[in-house]
Formats: structure tokens, sequence, C-alpha cells
């Protein structure tokens, strides 16, 4: 069994994780509610407007828009959503594993002949994929430290412009999308080349477009395309605070067990201390009276 000071040095160690642990989780909560109101306000708008531009795409006529263009596909960017920081549970490792994965199942051979690129926006996938020789092109970690609209388009209009000049024939974003503070769902999106929706009846509907097409093309699908990768944005760094937010609960909560396990554990050398003492002057006393 442990001394009593050993037992002290850890209870007060395990004291000041535990103060650190709720802190962070405090913190993560009052981020958490803002980052969630900006998500649900943004979610609706964002799906609608996907909805209109899938139906838009199916109307077009051969490659009226550039973005969505099919090519053979031999140049690859995968645009991965982490985290500046840790201490998230699983959060970023899910989104690294599912990356990985993807590249596994569909793009072995683009890496293989050095067609594979990845656009990191976290800390977390920069230093993970770059770690792993992988080519990554562009820093935007600071995206997080002011994350608006502004910053997410400057990437988007990156990965546009890439696309219509040739540079990549397909882009794909891996993120977290936000469900509630305990549950995050890794999504695995096509950006690039636009797709139209599939076995929808109303996407084969005659419209008639006002301004006309040409002009909704132009105007319509770029800005689509900005909210659709900032939602994706915006879906992660909410999913980031909630799971960071769960892990310091269960790490509070673990603190708290161990704390009051050291306790117990102290009290208990600490009687048998006192009863070896009494013990003594107890058999000492006998020995003086004998």
């Amino acid at each position: 069994m442990a001394n009593l000071k050993e037992v002290r040095i850890r209870i007060a160690s395990v004291n000041s994780t535990q103060q650190i642990t709720k802190a962070m989780k405090m913190v993560s909560a009052a981020k958490l509610k803002r980052a969630t109101d900006a998500i649900v306000q943004m979610r609706p708008y964002a799906n609608k407007l996907k909805d209109i531009l899938a139906n838009l795409t199916a109307s077009l006529e051969g490659n009226e828009s550039p973005y969505t263009q099919q090519r053979e596909i031999k140049n690859v960017l995968l645009v991965v959503v982490t985290s500046n920081r840790g201490l998230a549970g699983a959060f970023n490792a899910n989104v690294i594993k599912a990356a990985n994965l993807l590249v596994a199942n569909k793009y072995d051979a683009q890496k293989r002949d050095g067609n594979l690129q990845i656009i990191a926006i976290g800390k977390k996938a920069q230093d993970y994929f770059t770690r792993n020789k992988f080519n990554v092109i562009g820093n935007n970690n600071e995206v997080f430290n002011h994350l608006n609209f502004d910053e997410a388009n400057k990437i988007a209009e990156e990965v546009m412009s890439g696309f219509v000049a040739g540079k990549w024939d397909k882009v794909e974003v891996v993120y977290n999308q936000f469900k509630n503070a305990a549950t995050q769902e890794i999504m695995t999106e096509q950006f690039l080349p636009i797709e139209p929706l599939e076995g929808d009846t109303n996407a084969n509907l005659d419209y008639i477009f006002e301004p006309s097409k040409e002009e909704i093309v132009e105007t319509l699908i770029p800005k689509s395309l900005k909210t659709q990768l900032y939602k994706s944005i915006r879906d992660s760094f909410a999913s980031e605070h909630g799971a960071r937010m769960t892990a310091m609960h269960k790490a509070t909560d673990n603190a708290t067990e161990l704390r009051d396990q050291l306790k117990l554990t102290y009290n208990k050398a600490r009687q048998a201390s006192i009863t070896n003492e009494i013990l003594e002057i107890v058999g000492g006393a006998e020995a003086l009276n004998g």
C-alpha cells in the first residue's frame, strides 16, 4: 500500500486535473451553444439551395456549366475537415480514418501515381497527412480563428477555380456532421463535379427560368457550392465542441471516481497507521507495567 504522502500527492493531482476538465467542459458548452445555433439556422437554407441546384443541374443540356463536367478521374482532391486542437475524444481520428478508407477504396491508383492532393482544414489533419507523406496543399488552420463565410469562401474559390482549370477531376469533402452533443456522423460528400438528383421525378419537369438559365447557372451554382463548403465547416465546428464537451464530461466523472477511490485508500492507510501507533503505545505501556 502506498504511503500517505504519495496518496495525498495523487489526490491533489487528480483534483487539479478535475478542475481543468470541468473548466474545459464549461467553455465547450458555451461555444457549442453558439455553434449549434449557427448551423441549425443555416442548414435548412443550405439544404434547400442544394436541392434547387440538383434540380437545375438535371435540366442542363450537356456541359452548360463548367462545374457539372464529368471527366475521367485522373486527379483527385480531398478536403478533410478536422480541428486545430485535441482533447475531443475520437473526433479527429474518425475523420482521418474515413479519409484513409476513402483513399484505399477509391483513389489508391491516384495516390500511387501522385495525383491525389489534400486540402486540410484544421491542424490535426494537416499534421497527420503531412507526417504520412501525402501531398497536402495550403495551410487553412486559421479559418477557425474567425469562422465566417468570407474565410470559407477563399477555400471554395480555390477549389472551384482548380476544378474549372482541369487541375482536379473530382473533389470530395470529408467532415463530421453535427447531430447532437454526443453524436457526430462522418460524412463523405462529392463537391465537384455537381451530380443531379437521381430518381427524382421533379427533376424532369419543364421549368421556366427567370432570369435565364444561363444567368442562374453563372450565379446560383458558385453561390451554392460556397454555401455547401461553409456548411460542412460549420457542421465540423459544432461537432468539435460537442465532442470535446462530452469527452471532458467523461474525464471529469472519471477524475471524480478516481479521487473518491484515492480518498478511501488514504483513509484506510491513515486508519491503519493510527491503529499501529495505538498498539505500539499500549504495548510499551504494558511492558513498563510488567
